[in-house]
């Protein structure tokens, strides 16, 4: 067994303990090792069965910067414990200056005042370092350098995202990407009235447990009403996801056949075939199976949700042959590796329904924050630019499906039942705090060359919905900012 200690520095952070028990380290390539964490007085001990090196992320209290998940450098076992701080800013340190130096290598412009705040970074690292000894003052001066590192990350990513849209905005007049939204299963007449200047693509949920309640009746309505009005507004329609992966995504009755994955296969394919065959001509985006990385449906293993995809893809491959084909990957970060429940990180799940040869076109990745521990918790600007570099890897377009709350308090639409964390971010959650993080979070995902669609992931919470509190209505239905700044940034290309 492996033991990774470190010294949190001060006994004053015990209400963050919760948090630091959500801390797991990964390896060399990102993928998290299973353990688990134990909070003692001034001490953080990482469990693991293995004893390799790695580097601990870890959620951090920074200063104006909220609770965003930092990581250390790679770190080897040893009895004497780390300096938690110390090694966070070391960690986020060299990272800063390794993405700098290939961002500048690739011929891209590093302001000035980068390098001002840096140096003012690695000064203050400096002093914690010589200062060990001494871990409470170590820790604070720490501290100190990453608000500074945070800053200088702003910087540094603000100067790529506007150096890499002067070169987009001078072959496209819009932004390159879509801009769409997920219905749910709100009928078209009760969206806000200027809904389609703020998008140019909608979602049709098509959500197996609205349209088939009950084995055998479909009720078609709503969905049919979305699409007629969707081609009448001119907008791209997305269909789906149309099967997810996770207990309770499916309709209740066909819980009888969970015991028999070849007639329940039947079912799944005689509905992705309905549907698609419904729609066909009219949708051409096709979001097959959702959350396949992470689901634990009916307790079915890795390799059985793997297979079963699989043939959704093929299915519906089969019925439209001119479509897209897209599946959806939550917690695309794979941090939910350090439970243990799960031997695949979500890279390997993509490559294997690519190596599958059935026709996968594209990858939805859905990100949220700003609710409980664990769940997309939020990470710098800088850790996002690389995990889309990453997945766009594999060449293929991407989608981002993104959320994050704008109230407190219990959501009993929603289907999650996730507390809201107004902590995480840098202010608690309102409607003007979920427009200005769409705001610092919209501009990278638009300068990424493999983004190819940006959806919001609900339009309306009065109805029933996945996460808390993120729709672009009220349950009220009044209208919330977020759907204004959506308009702002759809317009042509300043």
């Amino acid at each position: 067994m492996g033991i990774m200690r470190f010294d949190l520095g001060g006994d004053d952070l015990s209400r963050f303990f919760p948090r630091f028990e959500q801390a797991f380290i990964t390896n060399y390539d990102g993928a998290a090792f299973p353990s688990r964490v134990q909070c003692e007085g001034r001490e953080l001990r990482c469990i693991r069965q293995k004893s390799e090196s790695g580097k601990l992320n870890i959620p951090w209290p920074v200063r104006g910067q909220g609770i965003p998940i930092l990581r250390t450098c790679s770190l080897i076992e040893r009895e004497a414990p780390y300096i938690l701080a110390v090694e966070l800013a070391r960690g986020q340190l060299g990272e800063l200056r390794d993405q700098a130096a290939s961002w500048s290598h690739a011929g891209m412009l590093i302001p000035d005042e980068y390098y001002t705040a840096t140096r003012h970074a690695y000064k203050l690292f400096l002093q914690a370092s010589f200062a060990q000894e001494y871990p409470a003052e170590a820790t604070k001066l720490a501290n100190a350098a990453l608000v500074e590192i945070c800053r200088a990350e702003e910087m540094l990513v603000n100067a790529y995202i506007s150096q890499r849209m002067q070169v987009r905005r001078q072959r496209f007049a819009h932004p390159p990407a879509l801009f769409g939204c997920d219905l749910g299963i709100i009928p078209p007449d009760e969206l806000p009235a200027d809904f389609a200047n703020a998008f140019d693509a909608v979602a049709i949920s098509l959500d197996w447990k609205s349209i088939e309640s009950t084995e055998g009746n479909y009720n078609w309505d709503v969905f049919d009403q979305q699409v007629d009005w969707a081609t009448r507004q001119k907008l791209v329609m997305k269909g789906g996801p149309l099967l997810g992966l996770h207990d309770g995504d499916l309709p209740d009755w066909l819980a009888n056949w969970k015991h028999d994955i070849l007639n329940l296969q039947s079912f799944l394919s005689d509905y992705v075939e309905t549907v698609v065959s419904r729609y066909t001509g009219r949708i051409r985006i096709w979001e097959v199976a959702a959350r396949m990385n992470t689901g634990g449906l009916f307790g079915y293993t890795e390799e059985n949700l793997l297979a079963l995809t699989a043939r959704m893809i093929d299915v519906a491959r089969q019925v439209d042959g001119e479509s897209q084909i897209f599946v959806r990957i939550d917690r695309p970060w794979g941090d939910y590796q350090a439970r243990g429940k799960h031997r695949l990180t979500p890279w390997h799940v993509v490559d294997a329904l690519l190596r599958s040869g059935m026709g996968l076109t594209g990858i939805n990745l859905e990100l949220s924050i700003g609710y409980e521990a664990g769940r997309n918790d939020d990470r710098p600007l800088l850790r996002l630019s690389k995990l889309l570099d990453t997945w766009g890897s594999f060449g293929l377009p991407l989608h981002l499906t993104i959320a994050c709350p704008a109230a407190s308090g219990e959501d009993p639409q929603s289907s999650l039942h996730w507390k809201v964390d107004n902590e995480c971010w840098k202010a608690p959650w309102s409607g003007p705090t979920q427009a200005a993080w769409f705001d610092r979070f919209l501009p990278l995902l638009i300068a990424k060359q493999p983004v190819a669609g940006i959806f919001w992931s609900q339009a309306d919470d009065s109805l029933p919905h996945r996460f808390p509190h993120a729709g672009i209505q009220t349950t009220s239905q009044q209208i919330r900012p977020i759907l204004k700044h959506f308009a702002n940034h759809h317009g042509p290309a300043q």
